[in-house]
């Protein structure tokens, strides 16, 4: 069971440094050019579980502040984060069949 709990947790730290890793390569490629892609990769990192990540990260890069959908979408996706993170742990991952 302990094995479980380490694993969940090395999942969400790894998956938190690789959404802040990508904000930052977002940030070196663009630039403060109005060409900006990939928000499909920051969602998809996000509702995986870096989405407090990303928020905090867009905060202390300065960049894409003004966009109205991620400053509204990250932080309801990371209480969401925070809640089932905090039911799987609480439960001892019990929703999980071995």
């Amino acid at each position: 069971m302990i094995l479980l709990y380490i694993i969940f947790s090395v999942y969400i730290l790894a998956i938190n440094f690789y959404a802040v890793m990508l904000l930052k390569s977002q940030r070196d490629e663009y630039g403060e050019d109005n060409k900006i892609s990939g928000d499909g990769k920051l969602i998809l990192a996000a509702i995986l579980g870096g989405a407090l990540a990303i928020y905090v990260s867009m905060f202390i890069m300065r960049y894409r502040l003004k966009n109205l959908l991620f400053m509204i979408l990250m932080p309801v996706i990371a209480v969401l984060n925070i809640y089932f993170f905090y039911l799987a742990f609480r439960s001892g991952f019990t929703f999980i069949v071995l």
